[in-house]
């Protein structure tokens, strides 16, 4: 899983992609995200790949892929929109959309607008739904207490200690970042390696300073601001499969109550003693949900 393509969009940005499996074969698209690559999901890949042509691009901003500097290339619609415009470059009409973290905020947007006529299904992995995770950072003291990493990450006072110690120095101010036992060494050497490229370090920062949510202090007003709307977004009508690990301390549980409502063909698997990173964490489970909802 080393040979990468180098694909260039129509917007002129390029992205490195792992293409892998037969081309003819229905396309699964997989979105990694905060502050991995498309080796997230090296075991589903390396299962499904085949049966299913599997495509996993290094996202805008990270590892080789282009990273413009500026916050406004990583504005939720572009980042959208690359992934059009990737399938666009490879030839897919059709895919099934499989997004985690911020690849899975990703994914939502794709499937919302690509439902009926692009993308077939999606699969979400611990990645809250937009319509759902504004009103819990307002409302839900859990949520906003797990989320008050992201006012870190969007702060321009943390600047300097990015530019000298690269992400890992934010990660473990920000985040207690801990060594997780079930990643490979050789796979943790390479993100520790890819996380001192600085480009890249302030280009996936700007993933989080681009995005539209407000993550309120702690010691503000737990209510909804004065004439807030949900966004108006319609349901997701496609067959969706959200996976959700349990014990994920940035995404707690709540973030699954009310979903049913919004995504009416929704299946869902929880996976017990799991934290955030469930593609790898957890490969066994993931694979197996995946493949009795692909059928």
């Amino acid at each position: 899983m080393t040979d990468l393509a180098r694909i260039r969009l129509t917007s002129g940005i390029e992205l490195d992609v792992r293409d892998t499996g037969p081309r003819d074969a229905p396309v699964l698209l997989f979105l990694h995200g905060f502050p991995e690559s498309h080796r997230t999901w090296r075991h589903q890949i390396a299962h499904f790949s085949g049966r299913f042509r599997c495509i996993a691009p290094d996202q805008r901003g990270y590892r080789g892929s282009s990273k413009p500097q500026d916050v406004a290339s990583y504005e939720p619609g572009k980042l959208i929109g690359d992934v059009f415009q990737l399938a666009d470059a490879l030839g897919v009409e059709r895919f099934t959309v499989i997004g985690h973290d911020w690849g899975g905020a990703i994914a939502w947007g794709v499937a919302l607008m690509g439902q009926g006529h692009r993308v077939e299904r999606a699969v979400i992995a611990n990645a809250p739904h937009p319509a759902l995770f504004q009103r819990l950072l307002c409302l839900d003291p859990v949520q906003r207490a797990a989320s008050q990493y992201m006012r870190e990450f969007r702060d321009p006072a943390n600047d300097a200690l990015v530019r000298e110690h690269g992400l890992g120095g934010l990660l473990l101010k920000a985040l207690k970042w801990e060594r997780a036992a079930v990643m490979e060494p050789e796979e943790r050497a390479a993100q520790f390696a890819d996380w001192q490229d600085r480009e890249a370090a302030f280009a996936m920062l700007n993933w989080y300073r681009a995005s539209p949510i407000v993550v309120p202090p702690m010691d503000a007003p737990f209510a909804l601001p004065d004439g807030w709307q949900a966004p108006p977004l319609p349901p997701l009508a496609i067959p969706t499969l959200v996976i959700w690990a349990m014990n994920d301390l940035a995404l707690p549980p709540c973030n699954l109550e009310g979903m049913e409502r919004i995504v009416p063909d929704l299946a869902l698997s929880k996976v017990p003693d799991c934290g955030h990173f469930v593609p790898w964490e957890k490969p066994d489970a993931v694979n197996a949900a995946m493949e009795a909802f692909l059928g």
